[in-house]
């Protein structure tokens, strides 16, 4: 049986199928990050289970933060180019309508396409080395952000659970 040789590029398709799926295409697994905030308004993405915990808001935030920082660190980019102060957790507001959560996912979705665009330039052969200002490599960092968003997935499932037991 003869071996067929892996494409170059291939390493980089698989990665961008699991940021696909992870983010906002469909999946054998369950909902992806795009899909657990379909349909959530404002104030249930302000809601928070006690005071203090994170809420969907927040971890929309986050895991665009992380989408903006894994692709910061796979081009050498300075930090303090993301759209909010400060870094990994930032405060949902307290008080915010549609128009400030509109503007909540569309940072994310920018976020999430300069990275996935990023990822898709990508030169394979680099994909075994450390990244800028982490131990882990390119590969590590950006199957991390597919296996970070679907974790947040997870946790805005749950939290919209909650949330609609205790209403």
């Amino acid at each position: 049986m003869a071996q067929t040789r892996a494409r170059s590029d291939e390493p980089i398709r698989y990665l961008l199928l699991a940021i696909d799926q992870a983010f906002d295409h469909s999946t054998w697994h369950g909902t992806n990050l795009r899909g657990s905030i379909r349909g959530l308004t404002a104030a249930g993405a302000m809601w928070r289970p006690r005071p203090g915990r994170h809420n969907e808001w927040a971890a929309v935030l986050h895991a665009a933060n992380w989408n903006y920082a894994v692709r910061r660190r796979l081009t050498g980019e300075k930090r303090s180019s993301f759209a909010l102060k400060g870094s990994n957790w930032f405060p949902a507001p307290e008080r915010a309508g549609d128009r400030e959560w509109k503007d909540a996912r569309g940072l994310l979705d920018q976020m999430h396409q300069a990275f996935r665009r990023t990822v898709a330039g990508f030169p394979p052969e680099q994909l075994s080395r450390a990244v800028m200002g982490s131990k882990w490599s390119a590969f590590d960092s950006i199957l991390g952000v597919a296996f970070h968003d679907i974790y947040h997935a997870g946790q805005i499932q749950m939290l919209k659970r909650l949330h609609k037991n205790r209403a």
